[in-house]
């Protein structure tokens, strides 16, 4: 039987390759407790090449997201300065099967700790910087996106990079659920709808439950930190040679956008 650190140099090693691997044959089905000492054994080898953490990823807080891909309840990751991308930009070339959802961004002024005190979403709105326009460029190491939510969490929620767009002129937090996002490729035709409300009820209650979950695992939000608070349409391929958009909108009174390329 391999060891934790054994399947974490596994998925590293195909990472860095730009290849996929069987998550069955690799991973078979380890309990969630192993699949996130695999994230955290994976995370050791990006920290030890370099990188550092920059924020955390929410996955499945959506309907739409959990439908797509057969997930039944939500799981967290972390993110790294490596994987962040500003507007514009293009995915890396080790991701070869990027996937593209647009996702309402926070970024953190203040620390939060559950373990210190509750935490809800009045908390999270009083310690948030501010709201941003972003897109997760999902990844998997796992060959065609066939994973169960253990073999899933074990890969980093699928983490691959992060579109960084510009601030939501929201002035104030408790009405992100009701921004309205929409996903499009370079020739304006909608691949997805959603709004902020499809994140756990409200984008504010999914970094309220973040921040709980590592509490668990001794552990807090940083001053800095961003926390991409799950995808609000499904996760829609990324082609060579093309472009997708998130434009995320309030009625008429504001619109903003951010994209990403695959060269």
């Amino acid at each position: 039987m391999q060891t934790v650190a054994h399947l974490a140099e596994a998925i590293w090693t195909a990472r860095q390759a730009g290849r996929t691997l069987d998550a069955e044959a690799t991973l078979g089905t380890p309990d969630l407790a192993t699949a996130y000492a695999i994230q955290r054994a994976l995370l050791g080898l990006r920290l030890a090449a370099g990188e550092r953490v920059v924020g955390w990823k929410l996955g499945y807080t959506s309907e739409v997201m959990r439908r797509q891909m057969g997930i039944d309840r939500p799981n967290i990751g972390p993110l790294t300065d490596r994987m962040l991308l500003g507007s514009g930009d293009a995915v890396h070339k080790r991701l070869v099967q990027p996937r593209v959802e647009p996702e309402i961004g926070l970024r953190l002024k203040t620390a939060l700790d559950a373990r210190q005190a509750p935490v809800d979403r009045h908390t999270v709105a009083a310690a948030v910087e501010g709201a941003y326009a972003c897109l997760e460029v999902v990844h998997s190491t796992w060959t065609g996106y066939r994973f169960n939510l253990e073999q899933n969490t074990a890969d980093n929620s699928s983490a691959g990079q992060v579109v960084i767009g510009p601030r939501l002129p929201v002035t104030d937090l408790m009405a992100l659920d009701t921004v309205a996002v929409r996903l499009h490729d370079g020739s304006e035709h909608t691949l997805g709808q959603g709004v902020g409300a499809d994140a756990d009820g409200h984008p504010l209650d999914a970094v309220a439950r973040l921040v709980r979950e590592l509490a668990a695992f001794g552990q807090r939000l940083e001053a800095g930190d961003w926390v991409i608070t799950g995808g609000l349409t499904k996760a829609c391929a990324l082609e060579v040679g093309g472009r997708l958009v998130g434009v995320f909108s309030a009625g008429d009174s504001w619109s903003v956008g951010a994209s990403v390329l695959r060269p």
